[in-house]
């Protein structure tokens, strides 16, 4: 069975959200760079650059959010075959192995 691909399907207001801020924040961010903002004798250029880099750290967010609400589920067991026993053997014998070599350690 082929696995239909629906494209921008999942999380579409993370995503908008996203683009948003990251053009808030370059506009914000690029107009306080080369823009003369004087009023009064006082400069609020910088204003500006603070505010564009917390809008584009805040877009960050929403990238995270819209790239993990994006990722697709785990495959099944019988998918996976005998590849996935022996995957899960070898994590829980080294688990095992570190959980002891704690307590006898930390004892």
């Amino acid at each position: 069975m082929a696995v239909q691909y629906d494209g921008l399907s999942h999380c579409k207001l993370a995503l908008v959200f996203a683009v948003l801020m990251d053009l808030m924040g370059v506009t914000a961010l690029l107009v306080g760079v080369f823009a003369p903002l004087e009023i009064k004798g006082r400069d609020f250029g910088d204003l500006l650059v603070y505010s564009g880099a917390l809008l584009v750290l805040m877009s960050l967010g929403g990238w995270v959010m819209w790239y993990s609400g994006n990722i697709e589920g785990l495959t099944s067991r019988k998918e996976l075959g005998h590849i996935g026993t022996a995957v899960d053997r070898l994590a829980r014998t080294l688990s095992r192995r570190i959980r002891t070599h704690r307590t006898h350690s930390g004892a």
